[in-house]
Formats: structure tokens, sequence, C-alpha cells
């Protein structure tokens, strides 16, 4: 193999190499996501295991860095990124493009390595996707903090109208929570909810039913302890759709946890009216919980303006309320009051310093 191919070869391996290096960072400590990490991480090995099949100190010898005319030539865009997945997005497109001259160049000499490189190359694509789709979920949820339950046994006004005064009064995501209507029915209230919901530049859950969250177009489904285990909803679901999890305890706290869900629901953290006989935890479960959680913690239970204070000081992200909002007089003003319980910040963004 002629020394400037052997350049090109040690360039786009090194540029490959880094790359997955970022993203495997990016797994690790944006999104806090260990297999994620050790997906990145392994496939950076795999490379670097399949390029030994090529002479080490022939690529090293070939590199020129002081005289590569491409280290001079660049685009404002290169030096220019918005936030960090920005930086994990630019990765992976590099990692691709590398990965494709490595296949084709090696060709020339060795058609066994570039199958090999086309194998990873794929798998790079993969990687690609379930990371920005991960972060893409953490993302959009990260910006809700006031989740309002919708269910008709309990609103005071239909639920139509109740969903639109919540969402005026800020409700930043609605879930829709019947349990007793068929399939029909609560498919047809999903699709007239999402629709208010996009409208307002809300999200929207469904409780319980991934099959009907994806009929109805919803954002994404939320699961009990009795519903299916997050990744068969997963199996169900489009990769941009949420799976929330809710649990009452540490030993439920753990093992949701363990399925990996968008975001946990923890309480009941107060005496709800809608639930008088379901043990409550305080703030301090959600406090246990953070301590080993990194995602969004949505506290549940008996939540109103005057209390919501208490959750988030125990580090609960966002507020889950029914009855404070549906069966209030005025659902709008009910919303607001909540919503203030929030101090006003900016729209958070995917970077280190709050994921």
């Amino acid at each position: 193999m002629d020394n400037p191919t052997l350049r090109l070869i040690d360039a786009n391996f090194n540029r490959a190499r880094e790359a997955l290096r970022v993203l495997e960072d990016f797994a690790r400590f944006i999104l806090d996501n260990a297999p994620l990490s050790t997906a990145a991480k392994q496939l950076r090995h795999d490379l670097s295991q399949t390029i030994t099949q090529l002479p080490a100190m022939d690529l090293l010898s070939s590199r020129d860095t002081p005289g590569d005319v491409g280290t001079a030539i660049s685009t404002p865009t290169e030096q220019s990124r918005t936030d960090s997945l920005a930086v994990a997005r630019a990765a992976a497109k590099r990692l691709a493009e590398a990965l494709r001259c490595l296949e084709e160049y090696t060709k020339i000499e060795n058609s066994q390595l570039a199958a090999r490189i086309e194998t990873i190359r794929y798998q790079a694509y993969n990687l690609e996707k379930q990371i920005l789709l991960f972060a893409h979920r953490q993302d959009r949820f990260s910006r809700v903090r006031l989740y309002v339950l919708l269910t008709q046994a309990i609103a005071q006004r239909p639920l139509l109208e109740v969903a639109q005064l919540a969402l005026a009064g800020g409700a930043d995501c609605l879930q829709l929570r019947e349990k007793d209507k068929t399939d029909r029915e609560l498919l047809d209230l999903a699709c007239s909810i999402r629709r208010l919901c996009r409208d307002a530049g809300a999200l929207f859950i469904l409780n319980d039913r991934p099959d009907l969250a994806l009929l109805a177009d919803a954002d994404g489904v939320h699961l009990g302890q009795n519903d299916l285990p997050v990744a068969q909803a997963r199996k169900i679901l489009k990769p941009n759709q949420l799976v929330g999890k809710s649990a009452h305890n540490r030993t439920e706290a753990d093992a949701a946890i363990a399925e990996r869900p968008d975001y946990l629901a923890l309480g009941a953290v107060f005496a709800s009216p809608t639930k008088p006989n379901v043990d409550t935890s305080g703030p301090d479960l959600i406090a246990e919980i953070r301590q080993i959680y990194p995602g969004p913690i949505v506290a549940i239970g008996g939540i109103t303006a005057r209390n919501a204070q208490q959750a988030l000081a125990a580090g609960a992200a966002a507020l889950a309320v029914c009855s404070a909002v549906i069966a209030a007089d005025n659902p709008q003003t009910a919303a607001q009051s909540l919503k203030a319980a929030f101090p006003h910040t900016a729209d958070p963004d995917l970077s280190e310093s709050n994921s």
C-alpha cells in the first residue's frame, strides 16, 4: 500500500476512534447511560483491534501532520457547537464518514479488512440512532415542570375543556388516565387531547396502553407496577416516544430504575384524594432516590400549591397533579398557582451541568 493511502487510512482511523470517544463520553457523562457508553467503548475497541491487520509502524511512519494541507482548511460551522447534543451529532456524522473512507480505501489491498470495517460502520449507524434518540427523549422531558393527570371521574367539567384550561394555565404535560372506556373511546379521546397538546407545545402521555399510545401518536406512555415492563413497551412504541414508570417505595424504585425509563414518578408523596388507601412516602423517598437516579423524578400524590415546594426541595424535577387542577373550580388558575412554585429560569439545556 502506497504512503499517501497509508496516510489517509491513519488519519481516518484516528478520526473514527476520536469520534467514538466523544460519543462514549457523551453517553457516560451527559446521558449517564451505562449501556450506551459501554456500547461505544466496545465499538472503539473493535475498531482498534480490526486496524491491527495493517502494519502499525507503516501507518505511524506515514503520518505527516505538519505537511498535511487539510489542517488549515476549516468552515465556520466546525468551530461552533450550540450544546452537548450538537457535539454528539457532529461526532456521529464524523464517525460514519471516517469509517466509509476506511472501508473504501482498504478494499485496495485487503477486502476482508474492508468487510470488517463495513460491519463496524453499520454498528456505528445503530449506535448513533440509540444515543441520539435517547438524548432527544431526555431533552424533551427535561422541560416538563407541571404534569397534569386527566380523568373524567374527578373533573368538574368535560375533560377536553379541563385539558384546554390546564394547558392555558401552564401545564407542560397532560396524561390521560381513563380505565373504564372502550378502546375506541379511549383512542378517540387520546387523539383529541394530543391535538390540544400539540397546539399548546405540551407533551401528551397515555396511561397504561403503549398500543394505543402508538396509534394516537402520543408523546409517550406511563406504566404502573402491574403494566408491561419498560423494555416490552418500547418494542411497541416508536423510538422517540417516552416511557415513564411509577414507584411507591425504595424496592419498587430500584426495580423501575433498572428498567431504564425516561422518567420516574414517585409517590404518593402526600395523602391523595384520588387514592386515599395508598401509603404516603413524604418527600423523603424523593430525596433518597435522587441520590441514585440522575433522570427526571416526577413527584405525585397529594401535590398542591401549598406543599409543592417540599417536593421540589427534595429533588423532584416536575409535579404531577390530578384533583388539584382538574377538580378545581378554575383549572387554569389552579395550574397557574402550581406553575408559580417553580423558579423562573431559562429552558433547560441538555448539557453536563444539568444532566
